[in-house]
């Protein structure tokens, strides 16, 4: 995972063509602004005047010279009337002609003004006066300017109208050589990945080692992975070390309302690349636009935008050759739902996992992302990469930056191994709940429940080690947690251990019975969980000898660390009454032991809840000293076995 640059890479013709715009649109402005506001301030000013003094001038023979236009009439005096005007007359902002001061609109169809000038012996004429010089046709000429102005500026803006015309133009993200600002060095957790996209790399830089000997390089390649893994990343650290133009796009910048625009984009997207090559289209969420076609339950086609686009891709792909120097990266996380067509080879040639990280991996990703922070000499990255097993680069980032706020909250200049604990409980169970105040009989019910979890999970097979119990509100509604942190990294889970999760996982319920008498709400969570467990090892896992060898659930790429849960398969009657039944028995078994472990241990169970209502949390030696003293019953290695050796009480009928 990178560390934080301190400039963000940019592409490497917005800026440049955006400046171009801005400074286009400001000279516009300032144009308009001289003509409206500017030119008018020196312009010659005319002096309006009604006419009936206009008529009263020239019966008193002021009047020196007549232009009569189509709407107005202006006039100049006399030098003996220029002291003289009208003493109405007002300021106009219209231009005059040389020697026309006056102007006033006369009256329609007065035929007595050209006699009436005659007899005065006024100088008239009937050419028009002119209307603003150049002044006036720069006007004109600005108002076209101005609205292709205004109509460009919209269209780099995306604006709603006139982004019309550009609705089919790719919405990329063009990075230049190098200037994603991420290379493998910034990229750690992922080696297996690295190495495959090594020879990419190489392949960019020096293509003609491939095409002498005949190769052809991968189209495509495809990140698979979970969230957080830093697929993403990867494919910038890839275009960084190739030194290649990098385009950038999600897939669902492709899909739109209009059907077309979609595959318009992706044409000319692969435009784009072609005239850019070598270079790298990195296509982020593919899933978005890759999903398979058609209907697969009601086996309808289907014509949508989403299809075209994918159509287009599709085409795309077919339609450049291997070593034409555009490599197409593409990620997700969701592979299971794309398109066959789009996996095949000769478009996405390779497939490319990019796992969550194993302990070395987490350690490395750690010291990545503690470059730039103040470690204190107890902090022991190697220890962090053991706990925080089944974390990603994600995951981890978190980790660091929480650590390095509360070391900041608490004035501190370094992060030490306590601010990084904090942290952990804080990403994995939540924020303390100091408000939430809990009544002395809940609490005492909690510390039960939590110490009965800790009991019962520090003696079971592959258990993790009992790090924590506290009764202090947590997240959302986790009233209390017990801490159990893995030694190891593990990736397949046998038999008595599953049996033992469940029985952890139920310890707290039978804790509450065995003391109380009677159960409480807190155990929701912890029965779902069991529930859940119990029927993937009938349903899926095979282990129930009722069932036998079956799989009765529909999805085999279903995982037991995932989680993940499926619809079953359409099944008799029989067959699941006869699994209810053993999801049931493994429930009530599980129940059982945890009873008689419970039983066995009853006065260290009263004895460390009492302990931990004092004092709310228990850790360290303190808890190492109550788990060491745990009593183990006899038949809890026969249960673990084979589920022999535990007493499960008949169903009572009601």
């Amino acid at each position: 995972m990178p560390v934080p640059q301190d400039s963000n890479p940019t592409p490497s013709n917005s800026n440049r063509r955006g400046a171009d715009g801005n400074l286009l649109w400001w000279l516009l402005m300032l144009l308009l602004l001289f003509n409206l506001g500017i030119l008018p301030l020196v312009r010659p000013r005319t002096t309006e005047v009604m006419y009936s003094d206009f008529l009263r001038q020239v019966e008193q023979g002021e009047v020196a010279k007549v232009l009569i236009a189509d709407d107005e009439i202006r006039y100049s005096l006399k030098p003996t009337a220029q002291d003289s005007p009208p003493a109405d007359g007002k300021d106009s902002a219209g231009e005059a002609a040389p020697g026309l001061d006056y102007v006033t609109l006369p009256p329609p169809n007065d035929s007595t003004l050209i006699p009436l000038l005659e007899a005065k012996g006024v100088e008239y004429g009937g050419v028009r006066v002119p209307q603003g010089g150049w002044g006036g046709a720069l006007g004109w000429l600005l108002l076209p300017l101005l609205f292709f102005a205004l109509w460009g500026f919209l269209l780099s803006r995306g604006g709603a109208g006139p982004a019309a015309l550009t609705v089919g133009k790719s919405k990329a993200r063009i990075y230049s050589e190098g200037s994603t600002g991420v290379n493998f060095s910034d990229v750690a957790g992922v080696d297996e990945a690295k190495e495959e996209l090594q020879e990419i790399i190489d392949f960019l830089k020096k293509p003609g080692k491939y095409v002498q000997i005949g190769a052809k390089i991968p189209k495509g390649v495809l990140l698979v992975g979970p969230p957080g893994t830093g697929k993403t990343l990867l494919a910038r650290a890839v275009a960084g070390e190739a030194n290649v133009p990098f385009y950038s796009i999600s897939g669902s910048e492709f899909v739109e309302l209009f059907v077309g625009v979609g595959a318009a984009r992706v044409r000319d997207l692969f435009d784009q690349a072609k005239h850019n090559a070598p270079c790298i289209v990195f296509i982020d969420e593919l899933d978005a636009l890759g999903k398979a076609r058609g209907n697969a339950n009601l086996g309808l086609g289907r014509n949508d935008e989403q299809e075209q686009t994918l159509n287009q891709l599709l085409t795309e792909m077919d339609g450049f050759e291997a070593n034409s120097g555009v490599l197409i990266l593409a990620a997700t996380n969701r592979p299971e739902v794309l398109d066959p067509a789009l996996l095949r080879p000769g478009r996405f040639d390779r497939q490319v996992l990019v796992d969550r990280p194993d302990k070395l991996g987490r350690q490395a990703i750690l010291e990545v992302h503690t470059r730039r922070v103040k470690l204190a000499s107890d902090v022991d990255l190697a220890s962090l990469a053991a706990r925080t097993s089944g974390f990603t680069g994600a995951d981890l980032a978190n980790l660091v930056n929480e650590a390095a706020l509360l070391a900041a909250r608490q004035e501190k200049n370094i992060v030490s191994m306590a601010e990084f604990g904090a942290a952990f409980e804080r990403v994995i169970a939540g924020l303390e709940k100091k408000s939430r105040v809990l009544n002395q009989l809940e609490k005492t019910i909690i510390a039960h429940h939590e110490v009965g979890h800790a009991i019962v999970g520090s003696m079971m097979p592959g258990g993790h080690r009992v790090e924590k119990i506290s009764i202090i509100p947590r997240g959302i509604s986790a009233l209390g947690y017990t801490l159990q942190l893995p030694e190891e990294d593990r990736f397949l889970m046998v038999e008595d251990e599953l049996r033992g999760r469940m029985a952890t996982l139920l310890a707290g319920r039978s804790a509450e019975e065995l003391i109380f008498g009677k159960v409480s709400t807190g155990a929701s969570d912890d029965l779902q969980k069991a529930t859940d467990l119990a029927e993937r090892a009938v349903t899926l896992y095979g282990m129930s000898p009722q069932i036998g060898p079956v799989v009765i659930d529909k999805s085999p790429q279903t995982n037991f660390l995932e989680g993940w849960q499926s619809p079953r398969r359409v099944v008799g009657p029989e067959v699941t009454e006869t699994v209810d039944r053993e999801v049931k028995r493994l429930l009530e078994e599980a129940h059982q032991v945890d009873l008689n472990i419970l039983s066995l241990n009853q006065a260290l169970l009263k004895d460390a809840a009492q302990h931990l209502l004092q004092q709310e949390v228990l850790e360290g030696e303190a808890l190492q000293n109550y788990l060491q003293r745990v009593q183990i019953p006899p038949q809890l290695a026969a249960w673990l076995e084979s589920g022999d050796g535990v007493e499960v009480p008949a169903p009572t009928e009601r």
